[in-house]
């Protein structure tokens, strides 16, 4: 590994890290999508593990309602949790380049469901069907993609929950995906011991561009810096899409 790669790999986590202290999520999204650049997505996932699951758990845990939320959303994380195990054999098996492209969709996917404005509603009465259905789509993307972000974030922004419990379902949405992941990637053993190293050295990249995130919150209006921020995945998606498809 190079000087350059670890310069890259640095900012690759500080920029995440900014992302999420901004706007209170993104981390793994922008992480994964940038590392699919450099390294091969089953080995980027792995690295996305530990900084995904330290700061999802703080997200988690500083919310304040826990238990409420989890006895509402129990269906969506088990089907997670099944989705994701069963589908990690995408991201580490032989199909590099389709799991390249399936992550650029995903991310694609996201910038325009955010770029666009849409707001769905959901009521309490679809819930019991709606909530294993999204959990089991967001979990078989997950482990074809390394990104948990689609279906599960329009889903919780659509059933009514309160700017806190928002994010704290966030948070225990990434970390039950985040949890999910790394099991599924034991499962294919494409788990590697060099992964955890190179995961503790992007925790500390993404805790302090977090930090710097939270200062830059102060600064900037949130609507303007999402509408960059979903704009750059956007291009992003585009290009992985392109590129595993060639």
């Amino acid at each position: 590994m190079t000087a350059s790669f670890w310069f890259l790999f640095v900012g690759i986590f500080l920029l995440a890290g900014l992302v999420k202290g901004v706007i209170g999520m993104g981390l793994p999204t922008v992480a994964m999508g940038l590392l699919a650049l450099a390294l091969p997505p089953a080995e980027a996932a792995a690295i996305l593990v530990v900084p995904s699951l330290v700061t999802n758990v703080w997200q988690l845990l500083a919310g304040p309602r826990f238990g409420a939320l989890a006895r509402r959303l129990w269906p969506m994380m088990l089907g997670v949790m099944a989705g994701t195990i069963a589908s990690a054999g995408v991201l580490a098996g032989d199909a590099a380049g389709l799991a390249e492209a399936g992550l650029g969709a995903a991310l694609a996917l996201y910038a325009i469901v955010g770029l666009s404005g849409i707001k769905f509603a959901v009521t309490p009465s679809r819930e019991t069907w709606l909530a294993p259905a999204v959990g089991v789509t967001t979990g078989l993307v997950t482990g074809a993609t390394g990104v948990f972000v689609m279906p599960a974030v329009p889903y919780l922004q659509a059933i009514g929950l309160q700017r806190d419990e928002l994010i704290q379902a966030l948070g225990l949405s990434f970390t039950v995906s985040t949890v999910a992941l790394a099991l599924g990637l034991l499962r294919v053993e494409a788990w590697q011991a060099q992964s955890i190293g190179l995961s503790a050295l992007a925790l500390v990249s993404a805790l302090g561009g977090m930090q710097l995130g939270q200062v830059l919150r102060q600064r900037i209006a949130p609507s303007t810096f999402r509408t960059v921020f979903f704009a750059g995945l956007l291009l992003l998606g585009l290009y992985l899409a392109l590129q595993g498809l060639a």
